[in-house]
């Protein structure tokens, strides 16, 4: 093997993210599903199944988040008030585009990776590598996935085909980011915090023409790439010690003396942008309280609790976090909506003689 494509499968096994999340290493023969959802599919489903990663839906909850995060925030916005069966049937829609764009990634990913994963532990039983999905095959699938993800973009008003369209690019070039960068996590959120856009468009809001909105979300934008950094660079922690034996660089371990510190930062940052999200549409106290209270006390215990040198708990504040923070942050623009849908603020208000 040339030098050039040694360093290609290092480069390779250092950069795994959200878009895959495993955690071991695969077993040296590949076995069929004996528990789980896989197991219950047919077996000529089963690689398909593992092609998205469907069994390890993680993922597709960090990519859903964002989405759920810009619904809420632009629901308080129209006039009238966005209904909660409209957010609920807006909310459905994404969860399910989602978790159809995760595995579309994620085939696409592996048909970049296929001459690459078949020399890696971790990947080279991935199903294109270990041969159970041929190149081709993979390629058709991608197709179907991306015409089914086209379906559940035209269910939503026709300005978000326009602004869900150029987030294509970043999917389908994030494999090739990871050759080319030691910090990959910050493309992967470009590409996952995609959705911080998607819920005002969705709910009918022009963002071309809504100052306000634009800059909230903007700022919400900003705000889910901090929050991708840090839950990644966690990730990337497991693999760390490996990583120093082979002499292979990370993001890991380029701050592994000061990665709390970079944490931290990440996740000041990332509260800070959604305080100004905040700000930018006058939310009221309950969003100030709810969303950056939850996020900076969340992300706060994570940062503090999570053993770096043990890979073991890398992976269960991962994996955990996006519910803390996610289902924080998320529970907190609720109750914001909830305020505006009942006029909490409004009876709250003094009245003028």
């Amino acid at each position: 093997m040339s030098s050039s494509g040694s360093l290609s499968i290092q480069t390779r096994k250092t950069t795994k993210s959200a878009l895959d999340s495993e955690v071991a290493p695969a077993p040296l023969e590949y076995k069929a599903p004996t528990s789980g959802l896989l197991y219950y599919l047919p077996r000529s489903w089963v690689p398909y199944a593992e092609l998205i990663r469907l069994d390890k839906p993680v993922g597709t909850y960090y990519l859903f988040f964002p989405c759920l995060f810009s619904t809420l925030l632009a629901a308080p916005l129209t006039d009238p008030i966005t209904t909660p069966s409209t957010v609920m049937g807006t909310t459905l829609l994404f969860l399910t585009g989602a978790l159809v764009m995760r595995g579309a990634g994620c085939t696409i990913n592996d048909l970049w990776d296929r001459n690459l994963d078949p020399h890696v532990s971790r990947t080279r039983l991935r199903p294109i590598a270990r041969k159970a999905i041929t190149p081709l095959s993979a390629l058709v699938f991608t197709g179907a996935q991306l015409l089914t993800g086209l379906a559940v973009l035209l269910q939503f008003p026709l300005p978000c085909f326009y602004y869900a369209t150029p987030s294509l690019l970043l999917v389908a070039t994030y494999p090739l980011a990871k050759r080319v960068t030691h910090y990959p996590q910050f493309v992967l959120g470009l590409t996952f915090s995609w959705g911080a856009f998607m819920g005002f468009p969705a709910l009918g809001i022009d963002l071309l023409s809504h100052t306000s909105a634009a800059l909230a979300a903007g700022c919400l934008y900003a705000s889910n790439i901090a929050w991708t950094v840090l839950y990644d660079m966690i990730y990337a922690h497991q693999d760390i010690r490996d990583d120093k034996k082979a002499g292979i660089k990370s993001i890991a371990r380029r701050h592994e003396e000061n990665t709390k510190a970079v944490l931290s930062g990440l996740a000041v940052v990332q509260t800070g942008l959604l305080a100004a999200a905040g700000w930018a549409v006058g939310a009221g106290p309950v969003y100030f309280i709810g969303v950056c209270g939850s996020a900076a006390a969340t992300t706060g215990t994570m940062i503090w609790r999570v053993d770096l040198k043990r890979p073991e708990d890398c992976w269960w504040w991962f994996r955990h976090g996006c519910w803390f923070t996610g289902g924080g942050v998320a529970a907190g623009l609720a109750a914001e909506y909830a305020a505006h849908y009942f006029d909490i603020y409004d009876k709250n208000e003094p009245e003028v003689s």
